[in-house]
């Protein structure tokens, strides 16, 4: 074992013993960090120059990787080097690496009237549709990951309209419902005549309760239902959190409350959704004070 892997293990063991990171989070980071070391063929920290992580990050660009998943690989690299700073370790400073600019189209995000016909897109009754509309409204209300929603379990208080939800990092942190969630979970679990405990249930093509839903599962429901809306885009489960904070910001919510809504460990990952605001405010400046120049 090389000197920069063993110093990599002890990284990793740090992310989920001291700062009590999840196992996924510390396979995400080996798995960025492992690229990094055998893509530049480094073998001790004090190879790594700016002149390799431009190298480096021409290679990323170069495997068609979309800007917002190169980040991850940059941000794992900057926070190892910290990590290395702390243990009086004479390393680049990750201050002098810059993360990619986010390209607006590298978060997309439905117009108001796509997003009411996905809402209303699951019709009917019957358990499917019920569960796919409670979904639906679930992620837009909380702006919950598909993770966290996929974990909830099904004794939520209603009245309240709120509870809490471990996310990243296992942080908790207070999620609320909207009267149309609300309204719709109500719907739902009044047709569920089954007692597994999960919120949110994967269902056969005849209804029969084959236990927790998956994320898969919620991406097909999600997809079904988009295009059953004539919503022409992929559409995602991630996207409606992404919707939650962007509607959130519009209508005048302070980012750092929107952080803390999200869950983010850091104000520089919410601030993205800036750019997505800025945008919808132009469309609506231009939509509505241009009309003053008409003739």
């Amino acid at each position: 074992m090389s000197d920069i892997e063993k110093l990599l293990k002890e990284y990793l063991d740090y992310l989920e013993i001291e700062k009590n990171r999840s196992v996924k989070t510390r396979t995400a980071y080996g798995r960025y960090l492992r690229d990094f070391i055998s893509t530049t063929e480094i073998q001790r920290v004090s190879d790594i120059t700016q002149d390799v992580v431009r190298e480096y990050r021409i290679n990323l660009a170069r495997r068609d990787i979309k800007k917002i998943t190169q980040s991850y690989y940059v941000i794992a690299l900057r926070n190892f080097l910290k990590y290395l700073i702390r243990r009086n370790i004479k390393v680049l400073s990750p201050e002098t690496i810059e993360l990619p600019k986010i390209s607006r189209r590298d978060i997309e995000i439905l117009d108001y009237k796509e997003l009411e016909r996905l809402l209303s897109a699951p019709q009917g009754a019957h358990i499917r549709p019920l569960r796919d509309k409670a979904v639906l409204e679930m992620l837009f209300s909380t702006g919950l990951r598909v993770s966290e929603l996929c974990g909830l379990d099904r004794y939520i208080d209603m009245e309240r309209g709120e509870f809490s939800v471990r996310g990243k990092g296992e942080k908790l942190r207070v999620v609320f419902l909207s009267q149309s969630a609300k309204k719709t979970l109500k719907e739902y679990l009044g047709a569920r005549t089954d007692a597994d405990e999960a919120l949110f249930i994967s269902l056969t093509k005849k209804g029969k309760v084959l236990g927790r839903i998956t994320p898969r599962a919620v991406q097909r429901l999600v997809d079904y239902n988009a295009r059953k809306a004539g919503i022409m885009a992929n559409v995602h489960p991630h996207q409606l959190r992404h919707q939650f904070a962007t509607d959130l910001l519009i209508n005048g919510a302070d980012l750092r409350a929107v952080q803390e809504l999200l869950g983010h460990a850091n104000v520089s990952t919410t601030q993205v959704y800036t750019h997505l605001t800025n945008r919808k405010l132009r469309e609506i400046h231009e939509a509505f004070h241009a009309r003053r120049r008409r003739p």
